[in-house]
């Protein structure tokens, strides 16, 4: 059907171009449309094709990811793409390079280069493709599937959180609840926490190179990503804002000016004490599907900071941290929502705005400014 997404699958393996090609197949409102063996078969096959999402593999030979990505750049092409690859066990640094060099989003082969358990990160390959290739659709002006459509393709025995999450990415806005009642007033922005999944990478490196470098006030941030690559992906949004970003350690100090990011595969929760406020990791149970878990960073930072602190929900499927920036919200805490339009998946900002937990919406260009604006904002 016209309105699919269709993706192009990039892999020097025949078994994982038949593997992740079945994925899509399996998946309403997806299609293949083509695939290459390594970058130069791809880029021929691109303007034949013309897909709406890249798969990409990292290790191939003749033209490896990293060297398909720089043709990319420089042929201006935008169709975006997600890295599937198994260097990422070797090397976070090389899945940052592909990041910097223009790649969406990554996930990360379960067993090695051949991983015949692909199927494992089936749902978040899946979310990534129809949040990327969808997005992409849009910007060019192409339709995607109503949720009619997309309903009447799914077997009430597939009616998984991805069918889920597509149908409500799809679907238009309903009115917002009606919000909280807050507690109390707002007063003064002593901490900035930060929701975002299903195209974060990118939307971070947006706001963080926006921040004002007289921005006195800490930020905590989740971003859903696997363990191994929080350390480098801080690095790299390091290079590009004012502020010092690194990955969060058990014990670190909340201090102004500087960003800490949670650890892949760790909750992370504020903590006041006598000396200080500090950084709390856990390997608690999953929340909300996700460890580490927006709602879980929102809910401390409500507790320790009530009505002291400025809640942030960005692009991410599913609805992590929707429930929770209402807590900020009710303590007296300010909370900002990525819009619709400028959001990867409307997802999780969608579900907090439907909830009546976001107090303003705003486009992901003016989030970085918004966001210095009102924590320097005195109340």
């Amino acid at each position: 059907m016209a309105d699919e997404i269709s993706v192009l699958i990039v892999d020097d393996s025949a078994l994982m171009r038949n593997l992740v090609g079945r994925m899509i197949e399996d998946t309403p409102g997806l299609v293949i449309a083509e695939k290459a063996m390594n970058g130069i078969f791809a880029l021929q096959k691109i303007p034949r094709s013309n897909p709406d999402v890249i798969v990409l593999d990292l290790e191939m030979p003749e033209m490896n990811g990293i060297e398909f990505l720089k043709e990319r750049k420089k042929r201006d092409i935008k169709i975006p793409v997600v890295i599937l690859s198994s260097i990422a066990k070797k090397g976070a640094e090389v899945t940052m390079e592909a990041l910097s060099l223009g790649a969406s989003d990554f996930v990360q082969k379960p067993s090695g280069s051949i991983s015949e358990d692909i199927h494992v990160v089936k749902d978040t390959l899946i979310s990534m493709l129809l949040g990327y290739g969808g997005s992409y659709r849009k910007s060019i002006g192409k339709k995607v599937l109503t949720p009619s459509e997309y309903e009447a393709k799914t077997p009430t025995t597939k009616a998984n959180d991805v069918a889920i999450h597509f149908k409500l990415a799809t679907a238009p806005p309903s009115s917002p609840a009606l919000p909280p009642t807050q507690l109390r007033k707002p007063a003064r922005t002593e901490i900035i926490a930060i929701g975002i999944s299903t195209g974060g990478p990118d939307a971070l490196r947006v706001v963080f190179s926006k921040l004002d470098a007289d921005l006195r006030v800490p930020i905590v941030v989740v971003q859903h990503m696997p363990a191994g690559f929080t350390a480098e992906f801080a690095k790299s949004l390091d290079k590009i804002c004012p502020l010092d970003v690194k990955e969060a350690e058990n014990g670190d100090a909340i201090i102004p000016g500087r960003v800490l990011i949670a650890q892949g595969n760790k909750h992370l929760e504020v903590e006041k004490k006598a000396t200080g406020a500090v950084a709390h990791l856990s390997d608690a149970p999953l929340v909300s599907g996700h460890r580490p878990s927006a709602d879980v960073l929102f809910a401390s930072v409500a507790m320790a900071y009530s009505n002291h602190a400025l809640g942030v929900i960005m692009t991410g499927m599913g609805r992590d941290g929707a429930q929770q920036l209402g807590t900020i919200y009710r303590e007296g805490g300010m909370t900002l929502g990525q819009d619709e339009h400028s959001a990867v998946v409307y997802g999780m900002p969608r579900i907090a705005y439907e909830m009546g937990h976001v107090m303003e919406q705003v486009s992901l260009d003016n989030m970085g400014r918004r966001i210095c604006e009102v924590a320097k904002t005195p109340r």
